[in-house]
């Protein structure tokens, strides 16, 4: 299906791996010009090569902090240098530390929220006035389902992606009049080197061994599998689309319809064993 991208430009911030780099490359076939942000300016300007080489559409690589609003600025005003606008914004950087209440510091909710709450507030802030002044644009916030479904062994990343979920509803409604779609997509257990991280954060939380998380993991999982990066560039994508014309103010789940009750540490383990044992 031609999602009608084709020529647009589209900003995405952490886009050196993970679902960041995941979506640069869905929105490259796509045909969109495409500028990606993060930290690592090495490894960014190699993603920006790569997807090039691969299907032909030009590829901005700026180097930036999201916790840094000059930084910020700097990257969207690279993007306008370039391109003269932004059709498609995707905050993707972020990450908030994961545990249960008594384990996070306040320097970690601190870090957790300037991340992954206040990057994309920096980022709304520079690119939505000018969407508004051309009374055209399209945002897809990546978030996650913890801000859907609140788990006490995640409550950090569940206050900062509820606060973005939160803020992209009351953004929609603020902003469609001016022809600006705003929507999130919500992953659950993505497979990327930061939910290695969270997997063994997790273990260690519940005093497990990592092997136990990860049968925590699919144990949560109808569809018995981790998601794949370009499963959510897919969703984000469409969401970016004129196909999607009349969504906005949607959060979008894509975590296999994984509920908060199955993560539970203590059910989830007595199932598994009896399952093991044959007993029900």
């Amino acid at each position: 299906m031609d999602l009608g991208l084709k020529d647009s430009v589209a900003f995405i911030t952490g886009a050196s791996k993970g679902i960041g780099k995941a979506i640069a490359e869905v929105l490259a076939e796509e045909g969109c010009k495409v500028v990606i942000t993060a930290r690592g300016e090495a490894l960014l300007r190699q993603v920006a090569e790569d997807i090039s080489a691969r299907t032909g559409v030009e590829v901005l690589a700026v180097a930036g902090d999201m916790m840094v609003t000059a930084e910020v600025e700097r990257a969207v005003q690279a993007a306008y240098d370039r391109f003269e606008r932004i059709d498609v914004l995707v905050p993707c950087a972020g990450a908030a530390t994961p545990g249960v209440f008594e384990t996070i510091t306040e320097e970690q909710w601190l870090s957790s929220l300037n991340l992954k709450f206040m990057g994309y507030v920096r980022a709304l802030k520079v690119v939505l006035p000018r969407m508004r002044e051309r009374g055209h644009g399209s945002v897809v916030m990546v978030v996650g389902n913890d801000g859907l479904k609140n788990p006490y062994y995640e409550v950090a990343p569940g206050a900062a992606n509820a606060a973005d979920i939160n803020l992209a509803s009351a953004l929609a409604e603020q902003y469609g009049r001016y022809g600006i779609r705003i929507n999130t997509v919500n992953p659950g257990p993505v497979d990327t080197e930061r939910w290695a991280w969270g997997e063994a954060t997790l273990a260690r939380n519940k005093s497990i061994d990592v092997e136990q998380a990860r049968k925590l993991v699919l144990a949560s999982l109808p569809l018995n599998r981790i998601c794949k990066p370009q499963e959510i560039a897919n969703v984000v994508a469409f969401l970016a689309s004129p196909r999607a014309s009349y969504v906005s103010g949607a959060n979008i789940p894509v975590d296999g319809a994984q509920r908060k009750a199955l993560m539970d540490a203590d059910l989830v383990l007595r199932d598994l064993e009896l399952s093991a044992t044959g007993t029900s």
